[in-house]
């Protein structure tokens, strides 16, 4: 069983291991799967619901506060142009923008942290729930992985984006919005922030960090991870004990 909190960062899924704060509210700009490992954890919606879970599904963009209540939790996050988020935009069609226990209680732990680090999704959620593969837009494809490119200097706009696939900046924008479910500038904050979780290092800096995810400092960081996880960056990287990318 891993001990600590850990971060694995693929090319188009990345997963949290850990015990975390409870967040603010906030939206992510990609589907999430949220899973406790050692109990229940409460999510809250703005209407004043409560409810406690052992796995979710959450589509990008939905507001929400999740409150690990001290328990160790995973936190997966899936890439529009991910295979199985290719299928979840269908399941989210047909079943709304929250899918509740996706996965089977844990029982045990090490095999499902093992999976979850591996993103191993076909071992842990029911088949039943995947439908059919939704191909993403050849054109929104290649824009999402222009932004993931670790190697890029700095953050293509969306002016620039829009230029490479030929389409004017609105059209690109609706198109985008469309294929992706999140719009190009929550994904692209999304992308610099993930660009800095991928870089840091236990041993680290948060302003490094914020340098990595071509961030103007790290005050501009720190906003911009809150309304991406509702979590200040130190809560969140200063108790990693180990980073790993796949490349």
């Amino acid at each position: 069983m891993l001990i600590g909190n850990a971060l694995t960062v693929g090319l188009d899924k990345a997963v949290y291991l850990g015990e975390l704060p409870a967040t603010g509210w906030h939206r992510h700009a990609a589907p999430v799967l949220l899973v406790g490992l050692s109990g229940r954890f409460r999510l809250r919606w703005p209407d004043g619901r409560s409810e406690h879970c052992h796995s979710a599904l959450i589509d990008a963009g939905v507001e929400h506060v999740f409150d690990p209540d001290g328990e160790r939790v995973a936190i997966l996050y899936l890439e529009p142009d991910a295979p199985e988020v290719q299928r979840l935009r269908v399941l989210f069609a047909q079943r709304g923008p929250v899918v509740g226990e996706p996965l089977s209680r844990v029982v045990d732990r090490w095999h499902t942290e093992q999976r979850l680090n591996h993103f191993d999704l076909d071992a842990l959620i029911d088949r039943r729930l995947w439908p059919s593969l939704q191909p993403v837009d050849a054109r929104v494809l290649r824009s999402l992985r222009h932004l993931r490119d670790a190697g890029l200097p700095s953050m293509p706009d969306r002016e620039a984006l829009a230029r490479t696939v030929h389409l004017s900046s609105s059209r690109f924008n609706h198109l985008f919005s469309e294929e992706a479910g999140v719009s190009f500038r929550s994904y692209r904050v999304w992308s610099q922030v993930r660009r800095a979780l991928a870089a840091y290092r236990p041993d680290g800096s948060l302003t490094d960090a914020a340098l990595d995810g071509a961030f103007a400092d790290s005050a501009h960081f720190s906003r911009m991870f809150r309304s991406t996880f509702g979590m200040t960056p130190s809560s969140v990287l200063k108790p990693l004990r180990s980073v790993t990318v796949l490349r």
